[in-house]
């Protein structure tokens, strides 16, 4: 069975792409191009973090990033990893889920849903205002560079729709290591009314307020390919606690 820090090191690479902000309502907002890239040292020990990003509105090549003569970034940012947080989770794909640890009164809360498969990355961040209501989603599409490899199709509910099975890997908070188990999933036109469909094949379900009184569940899910679902599900305890996450590979029946 593979570390978390190993999992991690499956999303090494030079990723070129955009975050373009989803209001509440979902109307996109203009897309910024960016470049992340993460690297290697020390044997595998340390990671090197680097993202790039430039205004809204620059032009995006095909395969993600900037166009030529984009200018300097708005953004820029480098870090180095040698662990990982309690709050982040990777799963032996690569894909993860990190997120706030407690829901806090007069605080921001916030998860992310990674996704990784195919020489793409897919990504989509859940954001509430201090207040405790939903805000705005940010979707981050990324393609590894020079892969050539392409968008998927904005998420209908045909797709979704029908009797999926397959296999989900479950961390809890308080014992890393994961439980494997079988797990199979049915969604009809009722389950899909909860559902937010997004472009590049994601799909997300999530409160339209959280708080410290009811537990309460976000999740994002990615369609890399006809016939093949992946769910990233994060749990919280009735006290507003991180309690576990859930990453679930699926095959259509």
């Amino acid at each position: 069975m593979t570390s978390q820090w190993q999992n991690f090191l499956r999303n090494l690479g030079e990723w070129r792409g955009s975050f373009t902000t989803i209001t509440a309502d979902g109307t996109l907002r203009e897309s910024s191009p960016s470049v992340l890239t993460l690297t290697s040292e020390d044997n595998g020990q340390l990671v090197r973090f680097g993202l790039r990003r430039w205004p809204p509105g620059t032009a995006i090549t095909p395969g993600g990033g900037p166009a030529g003569g984009a200018g300097e970034p708005s953004y820029a940012i480098e870090q180095d990893y040698r662990s990982l947080g309690r709050q982040v989770v990777f799963f032996e794909s690569g894909a993860f889920n990190k997120g706030s640890l407690q829901v806090a009164p007069n605080t921001v809360f916030g998860g992310e849903f990674g996704f990784i498969g195919h020489n793409r990355r897919h990504r989509l961040v859940h954001l509430y205002s201090e207040a405790g209501t939903f805000n705005q989603l940010v979707l981050i599409r990324e393609f590894r560079a020079g892969s050539g490899a392409l968008e998927c199709p904005f998420t209908s509910a045909d797709q979704l729709l029908g009797s999926w099975q397959g296999q989900v890997s479950t961390v809890i908070a308080d014992w890393p290591e994961p439980e494997i188990s079988d797990c199979r999933l049915e969604l009809g036109e009722a389950e899909l009314e909860a559902v937010k469909l997004q472009p590049d094949g994601g799909f997300v379900r999530l409160p339209e307020r959280v708080g410290h009184r009811e537990a309460f569940v976000l999740e994002g899910g990615w369609l890399p390919a006809p016939g093949r679902m992946e769910r990233l599900i994060r749990r919280y305890d009735a006290s507003g606690a991180w309690h576990s996450a859930s990453h679930e590979i699926l095959t259509r029946c």
